[in-house]
């Protein structure tokens, strides 16, 4: 197939991570691969002052940025000239068009059919304070084919958005970057957690609930990593350790040096962190969002708690840190097998027949004589088509007009 990637501005962010997984996995399998992003978007006068105040630094927008893309082999990456929408002479002719957040979906949907079947990837729910929800919301109404990487994402475009037909490509974790031999308890018990400042990673959370262990456990070590440096407004307590921006080897170190870590998300499209944690042999005490509501069973893999509860969360990572070193040993070795399941090989497999799927549709769109496999699918294709203002009678695959 050929296929095309459509990126806003790349970057470290797990999101970036896994487009850039997918898009060398699908070259690896002999597709034609080019992947579209943007420069950064222009910061605004106020926004740089902010970057003064509260980190130390004025211009983001004029450093080069590290990204996922940067290491790519067999993919045409090409990056436009400013920050725009990408138009059909931007964009080559292809099989499959692919966006990767809401933004790019409004991008993709106005391109010409030569560019391929338009695909969806949903990675989050991104109805964030932060963004204009009500164009957020219209994006995932799209007649777009839908790929979504957790259950609740596929339930939640069935409940909300009546979107019946996705498909679930999960995340998996490269045990080549991340693993570690098993181990016992450190000398000296570490906490760590990731340290990014976006309302619903609940950063806040985590805070007030570093605040009450130390001080039961003032011996207590804690690490953490992130993106962007420290911001003022979220102060680490005494003695913390803050590794900006590691190089990905590193990060494998800072997972494997922890006793417990902790993730108080109040949203998370998947949380790819907790599972790369557990496979470093770190469990891990997560809120009831993405992966780890799925995965997680307290009190055998780790601690599942609820949203915002930081009597919980302390509650959780005191009884990982006081448990004797035999059970703390049988609790890493089951988180480790949790996240051993799945392969991101398997996944790039149902990511390219993901892909196969959304190119039928397309042609069933398309009045072409290919055959729906299911009846569920010949109803979603009926439902697509009358929101395009499409006539049914006579559309292949269908049962005529409704």
């Amino acid at each position: 197939m050929r296929i095309t990637f459509i990126h806003a501005s790349p970057d470290m962010t797990g999101g970036t991570r896994v487009v850039a997984i997918y898009a060398q996995a699908l070259a690896r399998l002999g597709h034609q691969v080019t992947l579209i992003s943007l420069p950064p978007r222009p910061i605004s006068l106020r926004q740089k002052l902010r970057n003064l105040r509260d980190q130390g630094q004025w211009d983001f927008g004029r450093r080069r940025i590290r990204s996922h893309f940067d290491r790519l082999e067999g993919v045409d990456h090409r990056v436009l000239e400013r920050w725009r929408a990408p138009t059909d002479a931007d964009v080559p002719d292809a099989d499959v068009v692919i966006a990767t957040w809401w933004e790019t979906a409004e991008w993709v949907s106005a391109l010409g059919a030569s560019k391929g079947a338009k695909v969806y990837f949903v990675q989050h729910h991104e109805v964030h304070p932060n963004l204009p929800a009500a164009r957020v919301r219209a994006t995932y109404r799209l007649p777009m084919h839908k790929i979504v990487i957790a259950q609740w994402l596929a339930d939640l475009m069935a409940s909300e958005y009546g979107d019946t037909v996705v498909d679930l490509v999960p995340n998996s974790v490269d045990r080549d970057q991340f693993h570690a031999p098993p181990r016992g308890r450190q000398s000296v018990p570490t906490l760590g957690f990731m340290y990014a400042t976006a309302a619903y990673k609940g950063l806040s959370t985590t805070l007030a609930a570093l605040e009450r262990l130390r001080a039961r456990r003032p011996e207590l070590r804690i690490v953490c990593f992130g993106a962007k440096p420290l911001h003022k407004d979220y102060p680490l307590p005494a003695g913390a350790e803050f590794i900006h921006a590691p190089a990905q080897d590193r990060i494998r170190r800072i997972y494997a040096q922890c006793d417990v870590w902790l993730s108080a998300s109040r949203s998370e499209g998947f949380n790819l962190p907790a599972m790369e944690a557990m496979a470093c042999r770190t469990p891990i005490v997560a809120t009831r969002t993405g992966w780890p509501e799925e995965a997680l069973v307290s009190g055998e893999n780790g601690v599942l708690v609820e949203v915002d509860d930081v009597d919980a969360i302390v509650r959780g990572a005191e009884w990982v840190l006081g448990l004797e070193d035999a059970a703390w040993r049988a609790l890493s070795t089951r988180a480790f097998a949790t996240a051993s399941q799945g392969s991101w090989e398997a996944s790039a497999k149902q990511f390219e027949q993901a892909l196969e799927h959304a190119r039928r549709r397309e042609a069933l769109l398309q009045h072409q004589p290919v055959r729906a496999e299911t009846r569920l699918e010949r109803d979603r294709v009926a439902a697509v088509a009358v929101s395009r203002g499409q006539p049914l009678q006579g559309l292949p695959g269908t049962r005529g007009a409704v």
